[in-house]
């Protein structure tokens, strides 16, 4: 007995087809579907789009009056009005980067630990710290520094660098604990949970072809790690980094804690400093006029690094994905 939703007809050629009562009320739901996506991709563009034109509207009065010269002064003088963005750059740059020299290798190795060595108990238990340790909030993180990082960056790591390498300019200038040095490692230790799961989800994604055709070859397991696992996952493990470095750039109240908060421009790890981030928590709530304009310069310019370094990952991904292709 044929169904009354579906029924067989002849067509012009003679062909039994199947027509479907419900082909239109499916159809309909396709093109409803199609739509809410559409609207949704919309909004999500929308709401990017409406943050840099509000932050272009409101820093326009500190744009007109200080022009290019924001970039490259070190002023921040709100009695004289001026105002300048170089020593928040570098600061934002210089604590960012030291975050990722110290989180990549940490994170990259406990991804690898997890994925290729860890027994399964051990991995389960891991990878739910891990998770956990990304949910805590920076505040919290910002408190275990002051009161945790900060005396333990004083003495002994501070005292030790300024005795083996206090020749060099990375590691002169007063001892405090306060500086680039506690909010690069305060600022590490935020980002490595999130590097570490994304890197373990990219090589959980590795096909186990790829180790099994290794290990019939007599590879060890590190050379296996090495030659098949990590390069299938490069792209991935890049985007981590950069995902990493992101959260980095834009962290605020745990690193205003830990940094010092002064307004300078020093190569010493040692030296307070402040980021972009940190310069807008401590003087937001306060400003007015010009210098409130300055501090959302200082925000589009925060917004337009961020944008450019996702758009240079991105290209980055596009290249190693591109050269994979054709290698296979």
């Amino acid at each position: 007995m044929s169904s009354p939703h579906i029924l067989p007809y002849r067509n012009p050629k003679g062909r039994t087809m199947i027509r479907s009562r419900t082909r239109g009320s499916l159809r309909l739901g396709d093109i409803a579907f199609s739509r809410l996506t559409l609207i949704g991709s919309l909004i999500v563009i929308a709401i990017l789009v409406n943050i840099l034109v509000i932050l272009f509207i409101q820093a326009w009065p500190s744009i007109q009056q200080f022009g290019v010269s924001f970039f490259g002064s070190a002023a921040w003088d709100p009695v004289k009005e001026q105002f300048g963005a170089l020593p928040a750059i570098f600061g934002t740059l210089l604590s960012s980067l030291l975050a990722l020299l110290l989180a990549v290798p940490i994170s990259i190795g406990a991804a690898i630990f997890l994925t290729e060595v860890a027994p399964v108990w051990l991995r389960n238990v891991a990878s739910f710290v891990i998770e956990m340790l990304a949910a805590i909030p920076s505040i919290i993180v910002g408190l275990w520094g002051l009161f945790v990082l900060v005396p333990f960056v004083r003495s002994p790591i501070e005292k030790w660098l300024g005795t083996a390498f206090g020749a060099l300019p990375f590691f002169q200038g007063n001892q405090l604990g306060f500086g680039f040095l506690a909010a690069g490692i305060i600022l590490a230790l935020m980002i490595i949970p999130i590097i570490t799961a994304m890197s373990r989800d990219v090589l959980r994604a590795v096909p186990q072809a790829q180790r099994e055709a290794m290990l019939a070859l007599g590879a060890t397991r590190w050379e296996t790690i090495r030659k098949a696992v990590l390069p299938y996952g490069r792209s991935g493990l890049v985007g981590a980094v950069i995902l990493g470095l992101g959260r980095a750039l834009g962290e605020t109240m745990a690193v205003a804690m830990v940094i010092g908060n002064a307004y300078r421009i020093t190569p010493s790890l040692f030296s307070t400093g402040s980021t972009v981030a940190s310069k807008m928590a401590n003087e937001f709530g306060e400003s007015s006029g010009l210098q409130l304009s300055s501090l959302i310069e200082l925000a589009l310019i925060l917004f337009l690094i961020t944008l450019l370094i996702n758009v240079i990952a991105r290209l980055l991904v596009w290249r190693m994905a591109a050269v994979k292709v054709v290698r296979d």
